[in-house]
């Protein structure tokens, strides 16, 4: 996969999104290849049990939602810094699922597993995002894709895949279960004095396909303390998404407001 090809003319489209996009400069980008969104019914309760206190946990017509996301990136690099080999480019598998907070909806990780260490350290000492070292391998054949993921520490929790869309590319509908799941422009996380975070990202509407998968292992949700229930995952595959994404705040605390906080 190419590396510097980031498509900047995503800036220009902003008709899709919930909200305005932010004032300040956006200060990161990054590119998603064959990603998997794999996602399974789960019980609210136990959901809700693992998120910070302060986040509403969000639903699509009552029913509560886990999403595990395997990708591969390229092009991760800050605003004006060419990409580089051995940084830039490499796989991540996420753990997630939905939430509000001050009217805002988003994605929370329960974890994200990457193979570079440079990135999991960034992650977790800039963003307060529950990066993990993983070892990971991805092979492609045409649009088939073979994943696979093991993590470097604690349970070493795993993920093998082969998954493949099954349907042309169409942008999801306003109000789908499909928009609910993808179209999120940004994240919360938690930092170790338990205030909370926002990150505002942005991109294009998701170009979307269904998909098929042979799950062979998946330990991903367990070590999350999830139990998944025994049903077939609902899934979308997208061979490419370019996004930005700002400098994280307060939630409840403007970027302006943290500026000054920051000069005080």
């Amino acid at each position: 996969m190419r590396q510097n090809d980031f498509n900047y003319r995503i800036l220009d489209a902003q008709a899709h999104r919930p909200w305005p996009m932010p004032t300040g400069p956006w200060v990161m980008r990054q590119t998603w290849h064959h990603l998997l969104f794999a996602h399974w019914p789960l019980d609210a309760h136990s959901l809700r049990e693992r998120i910070p206190a302060g986040l509403e946990l969000d639903s699509y017509h009552g029913q509560a939602w886990l999403g595990i996301v395997p990708f591969h990136m390229t092009n991760v690099a800050p605003r004006g810094v060419p990409a580089l080999p051995w940084v830039s480019a490499f796989p991540e598998l996420n753990v997630r699922t939905y939430v509000r907070l001050e009217g805002k909806p988003g994605v929370y990780f329960f974890s994200l597993d990457a193979t570079n260490p440079l990135a999991v350290w960034t992650a977790w000492s800039l963003f307060h995002l529950p990066y993990y070292t993983a070892a990971m391998t991805v092979a492609t054949s045409g649009e088939h894709v073979r994943y696979a993921s093991r993590r470097r520490s604690g349970q070493r929790p795993r993920f093998i895949a082969e998954y493949w869309p099954t349907a042309e590319p169409h942008p999801p509908a306003p109000g789908s279960l499909e928009a609910f799941l993808t179209e999120r422009y940004c994240l919360y996380a938690e930092d170790s004095a338990s205030r909370l975070h926002r990150l505002e990202i942005h991109h294009p509407p998701w170009p979307l396909q269904r998909a098929a998968a042979r799950i062979a292992e998946n330990t991903m949700a367990a070590a999350a303390g999830l139990t998944l229930p025994d049903c077939r995952p609902l899934l979308h595959y997208s061979r490419r998404q370019d996004m930005v994404a700002w400098l994280h705040h307060r939630a409840g605390v403007s970027a302006e407001k943290m500026g000054e906080l920051g000069r005080a």
